[in-house]
């Protein structure tokens, strides 16, 4: 007679400690500094951490804080300690993220004739205004089916990376992005896209060990320039991102919008026409 199985029995979550040490780990805080930052003892910080102790919401809050968790994780921390969750999760598509959806649009729209997208935590085309197909046109199908990660079609070699006239620069810009946010992070779905991004094989002709150029009107974490092949020339672009400081939202909070601005009066020229033709 055959045994039945045995149910299958999830780990349980972690605890409170277990999150705030490997969260203080993450950040490289001894027990000491953390203690020191979030004005509490040593010895309290320790008891709270092996769980001879229990945190008191205030302090929950300020630990966070502290240690810069992202928001994503901090119902995870609140719940754990025995309080009741205080961020929002919910999809952008959502009926009661309306307005918020219909702002963020807005912003898009109000950008033209200059591109513009919106992208979630982990760089998938949320949102965009007229320009931004028109410079996807042409990548492969494959790549512009169901869900868009910008990453993956920036730097394919059969996405956009053979028109990106800078392209050695741009994926160090992206790469560089992309390792901050894991360091902030420790998102494994960032990880695994690192990783297929790294494979892709090379369409600039980089040498072994060449480094990225700077470019004239190059800012690192400000500006960054974008050089586009186009049936109309070269367009030279500048991008930067903006983020929502929303504290309570997570979805608006891990919204990311990319501005690009035309770096010449040629480039802008180029632009208020593509714009002009899709009304005309």
């Amino acid at each position: 007679m055959d045994t039945p199985a045995l149910p299958h029995r999830s780990a349980p979550p972690p605890t409170f400690g277990e999150h705030l040490r490997h969260w203080r780990q993450r950040r490289r805080f001894s027990q000491m500094d953390l203690a020191h930052v979030a004005e509490v003892s040593t010895r309290h910080l320790s008891c709270v951490e092996t769980g001879r102790a229990s945190p008191s919401r205030e302090m929950v809050l300020r630990l966070l804080e502290r240690l810069d968790v992202p928001l994503r994780e901090r119902n995870a921390w609140l719940v754990a300690a025995g309080f009741a969750p205080m961020y929002r999760a919910r999809p952008l598509d959502d009926p009661e993220m309306e307005s918020a959806r219909a702002a963020v649009q807005r912003i898009l729209e109000c950008h033209e004739p200059w591109p513009a997208l919106a992208m979630d935590r982990h760089w998938n085309l949320v949102m965009h205004n007229r320009l931004v197909p028109m410079l996807m046109a042409g990548a492969a199908p494959e790549l512009l089916h169901g869900t868009v990660n910008v990453l993956r079609l920036s730097l394919h070699p059969q996405g956009l990376a053979p028109r990106i006239a800078n392209l050695r620069q741009w994926r160090e810009h992206l790469f560089e992005r992309l390792r901050q946010q894991i360091r902030a992070t420790g998102d494994a779905v960032l990880v695994a896209l690192l990783e297929e991004l790294r494979s892709y094989p090379d369409v600039c002709g980089d040498t072994a060990g060449a480094k990225p150029v700077n470019l004239p009107g190059e800012h690192p974490g400000v500006l960054m320039p974008f050089q586009f092949h186009t049936p109309h020339g070269v367009l030279q672009l500048v991008s930067t991102t903006t983020v929502f400081g929303s504290p309570v939202d997570i979805t608006l909070q891990e919204l990311a919008l990319e501005t690009f601005f035309p770096a010449d009066e040629v480039s802008a020229v180029v632009l208020r026409s593509l714009l002009a033709s899709t009304t005309a």
